[in-house]
């Protein structure tokens, strides 16, 4: 989520992400876990929300550009524009990213711009007006089996497929303190996004091109309200409620041309696929966060559901001869979490919470486009328990520490299940459990001595996931006990920085994962030059990234991306896999006025 409104193109029926806003506009990232996730949607949690940079009431007006230029011919650029004037608050910024990528093809670029507008006619109350605009095109160099990456990890199979995405948003929200320890916040938005592709089969030299490409058009119409009010009672007690609707509008079409080259708003090619694609969504929600004798604290939360998906073909794909898919399904789910707390010695912390979670139904969950079956009704929902259990806190002078353990069972996945070469249907194709540990630490070398107090700090942090994830029932034969897929066994991330409060920064991170297998069967895939191994290998990278605030209105900006020029993947799919950036580097400045 941005701001507590949904990112996904929609957000039942196609939940996929396409567009994201630029880092140099989020002010934090915020996981919301437990049963206070269910205040947020019905995916299981965390619930991942970026939180906007806001000009604070009575600021001054300022002005700001950040220039950066790097390898692979990246360009970037961003600026903002932001202050206020009485009771009025704003701020506007745009952004342009470009880079020719590693391969022929592989070129990109990005334009964002974003308006905030806030009016507070007194100190208990105010409005916002929030516009977001993403346009975004790349070419889409393809993916190549095992050999071929070994061979020459810069070969470009898909010299003439591309992808564009196009996506704005407008929100209106609201915020009135009522008194009484009453608050009422509400947030009504419309979304339009496209989604545009040209892709053909790949074919290296001295395999001829092939003789037609699909051109794809995925429209998303969208609009939400989310209504909700918090009481404050007691001493410490809060009471919160709300209600959500969403509906959208998304069709989906398809194409075929013998121009490989096709531009995307030609429609003279021959129609391949047409469908009506609707979704709506209804949810009631509440949580109340209980104060009780010695430190404890008792977070009960409840959220009912109710969504409704329809699918309505018109055209369908000339080598399939099935019938036109119209079908709809409704699900009505109730999810429940509990949270418990209790606080202890100075900035300490226990926790515990248990919540449940569910994957509402997708587009292509009711039947897949592109095969001869239709099933005769949708597979049941895919259902989660999550239990976490863990403590935290700020036992010293600079030193950080959060540790949990946590078990997840998933029921009923939903997985292609294939019924012959060509032809899969949509499933529930068993159950998982993931189990591990989470922890992180953070401390501050310089924070017992004088260095601190002059503003300077040397900072160390490390995390690290275990996980322990396994098929525990399964349709499929031979799956239970499986690994599923992108389950590394751990995940590690460690860096330390040295920074002089408003002077410089220099950081050096790595971050290392286990090798994993991506797809649920843990077996190879393909022959001879498409060959793909059962896991991608495990793989460990280093950045090192750096500031210098050389005047308070310059700063100069320097990094280095993969530092050891480390050769690895770590996307795969089974039309192959997409070689990972080698060592990039950037550098650039921030001019502020």
């Amino acid at each position: 989520m941005q701001d507590g409104i949904p990112l996904e193109s929609d957000w039942i029926g196609f939940p996929t992400l396409y567009a994201m806003p630029l880092t140099q506009g989020i002010a934090d990232v915020q996981l919301i876990r437990g049963g206070s996730s269910l205040l947020y949607g019905p995916e299981p949690a965390p619930v991942i929300n970026m939180v906007s940079k806001r000009p604070k009431p009575g600021a001054p007006f300022s002005i700001s550009t950040e220039q950066v230029v790097g390898s692979h011919g990246l360009y970037s650029t961003y600026n903002v524009l932001e202050g206020s004037a009485g009771k009025w608050t704003w701020r506007a910024d745009a952004g342009y990213v470009r880079s020719d990528g590693t391969r022929q093809n592989a070129q990109s670029q990005m334009r964002q711009a974003d308006l905030y507008v806030e009016y507070r006619p007194d100190d208990k109350q105010h409005w916002w007006l929030d516009l977001h605009a993403i346009d975004a095109d790349s070419g889409d160099a393809g993916r190549m089996g095992y050999p071929q990456w070994q061979a020459n990890p810069r070969a470009t199979p898909t010299p003439w497929n591309r992808d564009w995405v196009d996506r704005y948003q407008l929100v209106l929200g609201h915020q009135h303190e009522f008194g009484d320890g009453w608050l009422f916040i509400g947030k009504a938005w419309a979304g339009y996004q496209d989604l545009a592709s040209r892709s053909a089969s790949g074919a290296l030299p001295p395999q001829p091109p092939p003789a037609t490409t699909t051109l794809q058009d995925e429209q998303f119409r969208t609009q939400g309200v989310d209504l909700r009010v918090r009481k404050s009672w007691g001493h410490g007690n809060a009471f919160t409620a709300g209600a959500v609707a969403f509906h959208g509008d998304d069709p989906f079409r398809q194409w075929t041309d013998t121009d490989l080259h096709v531009d995307r708003h030609d429609r003279n090619g021959v129609p391949r696929l047409r469908q009506k694609r609707e979704s709506d969504y209804y949810s009631v929600f509440a949580e109340n966060v209980f104060r009780l004798p010695h430190e404890i604290h008792i977070v009960p939360s409840v959220r009912l559901e109710r969504e409704r998906v329809a699918v309505d073909e018109t055209v369908r794909p000339p080598f399939l001869i099935r019938p036109l898919i119209h079908e709809s399904d409704s699900r009505t789910v109730p999810l429940f979490g509990l949270g418990i707390g209790n606080d202890f010695g100075a900035g300490n912390e226990t926790y515990f919470n248990v919540s449940q979670g569910w994957r509402p139904l997708r587009y292509f969950d009711m039947a897949s486009p592109f095969a001869n079956v239709v099933p005769g009704h949708a597979p049941d929902p895919s259902k989660s328990l999550s239990w976490e259990a863990g403590v935290h806190g700020v036992p010293a002078t600079g030193l950080y520490y959060d540790v949990s353990v946590f078990w997840i069972d998933f029921r009923n996945r939903i997985e292609a299940q294939h019924i012959n070469a060509t032809d899969v249907i949509e499933v529930n194709s068993g159950d998982t459990r993931s189990r591990g540990l989470e922890g992180q630490v953070n401390y501050d070398f310089f924070a017992p001595t004088s260095l601190a107090a002059s503003g300077e700090h040397l900072e160390g942090f490390l995390s690290l996931s275990l996980l322990n994830a396994r098929f525990t029932d399964s349709v499929i034969p031979g799956q239970v006990g499986k690994i599923p897929a992108y389950a590394p066994r751990y995940l590690a991330k460690a860096g330390l920085t040295w920074r002089v409060e408003q002077r410089v920064k220099a950081s050096l991170t790595a971050v290392s994962s286990a090798a994993q297998y991506w797809q649920d069967s843990n077996q190879p895939f393909g022959a001879g030059a498409s060959f793909i191994p059962a896991k991608i290998p495990a793989y460990t990278t280093v950045d090192f990234a750096s500031d210098w605030q050389i005047r308070p209105w310059l700063k100069l900006l320097a990094g280095i991306s993969n530092l050891t020029d480390r050769h690895y993947y770590s996307r795969v799919w089974m039309t192959g896999l997409e070689p990972a950036y080698g060592r990039t580097w950037y550098t650039g400045f921030e001019l502020k006025m």
